[in-house]
């Protein structure tokens, strides 16, 4: 109770007033003392979306939710409510349309994830199997399969003999994350595979590889990506952004999972959840980049 009064009274009256003395005194809005004092990297966007979303006036807090085509117009709209002087200002508006580009760009990313998710592997649709043929050839290039449901699949890290059953959870995103990784980074891919055949620190590769799409898929949900893509894209990032951050997730992965040494594959959720909070750890750091290196 103490808690909910406190925040109702600092955000709905202590705020206010101290944005309005440190106005008077500044000659500058709260908009932009953050674009002007705040080095551009994440602290400034999330400060910035921050300041919207607290503002008392709807018609800025709407501004998070603005389209990429919207935000230009949003950006006129918050240097005239706010009774912004640009000409003593020239890169207010530029620093405010990146912020406001990068913080649609990411709503926009989270619902294009989401599609990806929700679309369920279908063996019928030609397209999805031969993503899942690719998938084959781009990891056993030297082996070929002797039918479509066979153990061999086992020899990339599937569950049985038809990997459409290990995409339930994940739906396409899953195959489209191994796929990725496959494609853009081929070496590091049949290296990790070859390693996850280790006789006794070994693990299914396919299986973890989808768990770490939930892995990458909740991060993102629940806004800890920010601070990444707000660094490493300068912009509106993409779904080929989010891939990406999935080849970090593995590479790094296999690099603990060997480090750790764990008992036996048993203890996978143990150790799963103690890499998601090193993750969880390196993102809280608002200059935080994860990205592999030198892509293929």
């Amino acid at each position: 109770m103490i808690i909910h009064l406190w925040r109702y009274f600092y955000t709905n009256i202590f705020r206010f007033w101290l944005k309005w003395i440190v106005r008077l005194v500044t000659g500058k809005c709260e908009l932009q003392r953050i674009c002007n004092g705040t080095r551009k990297n994440a602290e400034r966007t999330l400060r910035i979306e921050y300041s919207l979303e607290s503002s008392k006036y709807k018609s800025l807090q709407n501004a998070v939710n603005a389209t990429e085509d919207e935000v230009e117009k949003y950006v006129a709209f918050i240097i005239e409510e706010k009774k912004i002087k640009i000409q003593k200002d020239i890169g207010f508006a530029s620093k405010l349309q990146l912020c406001l580009l990068q913080i649609s760009g990411f709503r926009k990313l989270c619902l294009a994830v989401e599609d990806l998710r929700k679309q369920v592997y279908n063996s019928d649709s030609k397209e999805h199997e031969e993503q899942l043929m690719e998938l084959w050839n781009l990891l056993m290039p030297h082996e070929k399969l002797k039918a479509r449901i066979t153990k061999q699949w086992c020899d990339i890290g599937f569950q049985g003999d038809d990997p459409k059953t290990d995409f339930r959870g994940m739906g396409m995103l899953g195959l489209t994350n191994l796929l990725y990784f496959s494609k853009h980074y081929p070496h590091e891919a049949r290296q990790i595979l070859a390693r996850s055949n280790h006789p006794k620190l070994g693990y299914s590769y396919a299986i973890v590889g989808i768990n770490l799409t939930e892995m990458a898929y909740c991060l993102l949900t629940k806004g800890l990506l920010k601070s990444h893509f707000y660094n490493s894209v300068p912009g509106t990032p993409q779904l080929n952004d989010f891939h990406q951050f999935y080849c970090y997730l593995t590479y790094e992965f296999d690099k603990f999972w060997f480090e750790e040494k764990p008992e036996s594959i048993m203890y996978f959720n143990q150790y799963r959840e103690k890499f998601h909070e090193k993750v969880k750890r390196q993102l809280l750091d608002y200059n935080v980049v994860l990205a592999l290196k030198n892509e293929k």
